[in-house]
C-alpha cells in the first residue's frame, strides 16, 4: 500500500485533475493517501487539504470523488474490509476453515494494506473513534463476528480443540494477526523484524505454527 509521500507521486501538474491519469487512477491515489494520513495522524487530525497535497490535487477534488471527509474515510474502510468480509463468506460457505487459512487471509488483507490495522485501532477500536458504530452495525457482524462460527465449525469436525471458548479463540486469532502491523513502527528497531517479503513469512509460519499447535487437534 501506498504511504502518503508514495501517494504524492502519482500526482502530476497542473494541480486539479493530474495529467494521464484516469477517474479511476485517481480516486485510489486519494483513498491510499487518506489511508496513510488517518492511520499516521487520527481522523481529526488529518485535513482534507492534506489529503489533496499528498496526491497533488485540489482539495476541491477530493470533494468531487467523496461527500465529505467522513465518507472518505468510510470508503477507505469499506474498499479493503468488504472483500474480506466476502472471502470469509465464501469460508463460511464451505466445507472447512482451518484457522491457518482465516490467519493466512487477514495477514494477505494486512500485508496489502498495512496501515489499516492503525486505522482501525484509532477510529473503530479506541473510545471516541468515528467509525466505531457504522463499523458495529454493518461490518463486525461480517468480519470478527463471523469467526467464531467458522470455529465452531472446525471443532464440531473434530479438528479444533472442543475446549476452546470460539469467542476467545477470535479475539485471539485477531490479534495476532493485526497487532504486528499496529506495533511496526517499534517491532523494527526493538525487535529488529522486518516488513519485507522475508519478514512476512516468517510473521506468517509463526501464527500458523501457534494456531496448528494450540487451537488444532
Amino acid at each position: 500500500m501506498a504511504t502518503a509521500t508514495t501517494a504524492r507521486k502519482r500526482g502530476s501538474n497542473p494541480r486539479g485533475r493530474p495529467a494521464g491519469t484516469d477517474t479511476a487512477d485517481i480516486r485510489t491515489a486519494i483513498l491510499d493517501a487518506a489511508e496513510a494520513l488517518f492511520a499516521q495522524q487520527g481522523y481529526a487530525a488529518t485535513s482534507v487539504r492534506e489529503i489533496a497535497e499528498a496526491v497533488d490535487v485540489n482539495p476541491a477534488m477530493i470533494h468531487y470523488y467523496f461527500s465529505s471527509k467522513h465518507e472518505l474515510l468510510q470508503r477507505v474502510l469499506e474498499r479493503t474490509l468488504e472483500p474480506l468480509a466476502a472471502a470469509i463468506g465464501v469460508m463460511r460457505a464451505g466445507g472447512q476453515a482451518p484457522a491457518a487459512e482465516i490467519a493466512q487471509l487477514l495477514l494477505r488483507t494486512f500485508s496489502q494494506h498495512p496501515s489499516l490495522p492503525m486505522l482501525i485501532a484509532r477510529e473503530v477500536i479506541l473510545p471516541g473513534g468515528v467509525m466505531q458504530e457504522h463499523f458495529l452495525r454493518y461490518l463486525a457482524p461480517r468480519l470478527g463476528g463471523s469467526i467464531p462460527g467458522l470455529i465452531e465449525k472446525e471443532q464440531a469436525a473434530g479438528r479444533m480443540h472442543a475446549d476452546l471458548d470460539p469467542r476467545v479463540s477470535t479475539l485471539i486469532l485477531l490479534s495476532l494477526c493485526a497487532f504486528p502491523f499496529i506495533a511496526r513502527d517499534l517491532a523494527g528497531p526493538a525487535l529488529q523484524i522486518t516488513y519485507d517479503a522475508d519478514g512476512l513469512s516468517r510473521l506468517e509460519q509463526h501464527i500458523e505454527r501457534i494456531l496448528n499447535e494450540g487451537f488444532c487437534t
